[in-house]
């Protein structure tokens, strides 16, 4: 209901309010806000899951050479998406991506098919570390420094523009399964480490994922704002989380009650739903965007923990 909102949204255009204190930003919140609890379809207080992402930093250059052999791929041009929504009721919201073989639509290319084919779309960058290019792609978005080539010395963002269709294969439950990890092993720093000690079959362990990102090139105007999440708004560090749209609504303010990552140190504050991910189903269920860089993503990595939310 929009006219609910307009209240609130005229009294948070005050003056006064541009750089709230602490004090006041609560003051205004309690006042023009009332909390609801998230709960499950019979009723109870739901305890959802915490979990983290964050934007990483990778190295890179525009022409390929030398370390910076990793692509992260532009939106081919050969890629179809087809919405068959509003044709068959039972499809809405899924999309289905594929490629014209003659007058057929069949899969589009896996990772290794891509390889294999000759025909590789074009490189946004090319990345000098393998698992760093990986798991920007895990993330759906990230920064990349040109430290060599047209550009040297600026810093772009790859955002997520599309994907291949294929289903997302992780490369830690692999490497456990070929014997090489154990599961408590199974971390990014791990796998880089396997990566560099076992260069021969870094493709190997890559192919096993046949999912590819396609991206898009985006200047980043101010270094403190993260990505845009799927509500359209910058991403905050710590304060915005992707939620269930299903269940939370997209631009609802919350208040999140979960731990500190791997501890039982409490984080218990207000959030913003401002993202929605695959793997984001159900009531209580945050994805927080924890920020930018590698000691981001090393929080963001060990978070796994029991939550509770009120919208």
């Amino acid at each position: 209901d929009p006219y609910a909102w307009q209240q609130v949204c005229a009294a948070a255009r005050d003056p006064s309010l541009r750089n709230p204190s602490p004090a006041q930003a609560r003051a205004f919140l309690e006042k023009w806000l009332e909390p609801w609890t998230v709960r499950t379809p019979t009723g109870e207080a739901a305890t959802g899951l915490a979990t983290a992402y964050y934007e990483p930093l990778v190295r890179a250059s525009r022409v390929r050479g030398g370390p910076y052999q990793w692509p992260l791929y532009a939106v081919p041009n050969d890629l179809l998406v087809l919405d068959m929504g509003s044709l068959y009721p039972e499809l809405a919201g899924k999309r289905v991506r594929g490629k014209l073989d003659g007058k057929r639509v069949v899969p589009y290319d896996s990772r290794a098919e891509l390889e294999r084919a000759g025909r590789e779309p074009a490189a946004i960058v090319w990345v000098s570390d393998p698992v760093d290019a990986f798991f920007l792609q895990v993330q759906g978005t990230g920064r990349a420094s040109l430290d060599d080539g047209p550009g040297r010395g600026s810093v772009i963002r790859v955002a997520y523009a599309e994907h291949n269709g294929h289903p997302y294969v992780s490369i830690g439950r692999w490497l456990v399964d070929q014997g090489e990890l154990t599961l408590d092993q199974a971390s990014m720093q791990s796998i880089k480490a396997w990566a560099k000690a076992h260069p021969t079959r870094v493709k190997e362990m890559l192919n096993a994922n046949p999912a590819v990102v396609f991206f898009r090139e985006e200047p980043v105007v101010n270094p403190e704002e993260g990505p845009k999440g799927a509500f359209g708004m910058p991403l905050t560090a710590q304060r915005s989380i992707a939620v269930d749209p299903a269940i939370v609504p997209l631009g609802a303010p919350a208040f999140l009650s979960t731990t500190m990552p791997n501890s039982k140190v409490p984080l218990q504050k207000m959030v913003f739903a401002q993202d929605t991910g695959s793997a984001i189903k159900g009531p209580a269920r945050a994805d927080v965007f924890w920020g930018y860089g590698e000691e981001a993503g090393e929080q963001a990595g060990r978070m796994k923990q029991p939550s509770k939310m009120w919208v």
